[in-house]
């Protein structure tokens, strides 16, 4: 629900990509917002399309081969409608991202220090001393042990963890309000994990960002979100306080992920797999609800055949009727397919 605290409003986004001169939509009409203060997840399976919304808002598409409608209102200006010069006023400075993969989001030519002088250098008029400074601070705040080394370093001398560390510090250089973390965690153990997670947790307290959260890691989402956002096929097809989607779900993709998480006390050493996979953007279906064919013991008429958000509880939306009717096919009174 959009309020006058909303600095971030994505309406109706889609974007498709163009593919043997013909366009597919990799998301279809997106609605989401975030707030100052507030981490936002996006989970989904691989492919769902959580990045490609992540670079729609940072606007890295080639538009020879990408058409985009909608709106992405960020603090009154509608970034889908600035030229490469406009849009370089707010990346970096208003909106900073951490990319998924660290090593090749950095240049391996070129020292820590510098690379993270870069984003200074375009929107401040720090003087180097001050960049420097900076710089140690970054390090400093992210976690980095010897700020001094590791600034005159290069990407390949620091480990996954460090590297991982470094970019996050980029994307903060400036203190933007928003930060777009892309699977920030993914490839790093369990223990520098939660260390990155932490890091992410003291600069939204620190600089009072809205943070969005790509992730497909559901024990994460618990962990750090204020609220979530359930991807599936390009669509929200849940979206609430992460209280309300973990301990009521409603859309039959949302239970089925959470059905799939490990859990302690299941005697049952069996995971729930999940039929199926996400539709390929050329086999994406046009109308109907996309997860059907993944649960095919459903009925077709408990599917809308244009599926819209419903208000199941303030705050707590999910796509289609069909969760009215969702069970698994082992909970008595379903009926298998």
């Amino acid at each position: 629900m959009e309020t006058a605290s909303n600095f971030l409003n994505i309406k109706d986004v889609s974007t498709a990509f163009k593919i043997d001169g013909q366009y597919y939509d990799a998301i279809s009409h997106i609605n989401l917002q975030v707030q100052h203060d507030e981490i936002l997840a996006i989970v989904g399976e691989s492919g769902c399309g959580k990045s490609t919304l992540a670079t729609t808002i940072m606007g890295l598409h080639d538009p020879a081969e990408t058409k985009i409608s909608g709106e992405v209102d960020f603090e009154g200006t509608d970034l889908l409608k600035l030229d490469e010069q406009g849009y370089n006023q707010f990346r970096g400075a208003k909106i900073g991202m951490i990319f998924q993969d660290p090593l090749s989001a950095l240049n391996p030519l070129k020292r820590i220090e510098e690379q993270i002088s870069e984003v200074m250098d375009y929107h401040t008029d720090l003087s180097a001393e001050d960049k420097h400074k900076r710089v140690l601070e970054l390090l400093d705040q992210v976690g980095i042990v010897n700020p001094q080394r590791t600034a005159r370093q290069f990407p390949h001398e620091l480990s996954g963890g460090m590297r991982q560390r470094v970019i996050i510090a980029i994307a903060i250089a400036c203190k933007p309000d928003l930060i777009i973390a892309d699977e920030p965690t993914t490839a790093l153990d369990v223990t520098i994990q939660a260390q990155i997670l932490d890091v992410l947790r003291d600069i939204q307290k620190e600089n009072h960002a809205g943070i969005i959260l790509i992730t497909h890691d559901l024990g994460v989402v618990a962990e750090t979100a204020d609220r979530v956002a359930v991807m599936y096929a390009g669509q929200i097809v849940e979206q609430g306080a992460v209280e309300q989607v973990f301990n009521t779900p409603e859309h039959p993709y949302t239970r089925s992920l959470l059905r799939s998480m490990p859990q302690r006390d299941n005697e049952n050493d069996d995971l729930y797999v999940i039929q199926g996979n996400v539709p390929s953007l050329q086999k994406m279906p046009a109308t109907g609800d996309r997860f059907a064919p993944r649960i095919p013991w459903v009925p077709a008429e408990a599917h809308e055949k244009n599926p819209t958000m419903h208000e199941v509880a303030p705050g707590h939306e999910v796509r289609c009727t069909c969760y009215k009717h969702f069970q698994f096919p082992d909970e008595q009174g379903s009926v298998k397919a």
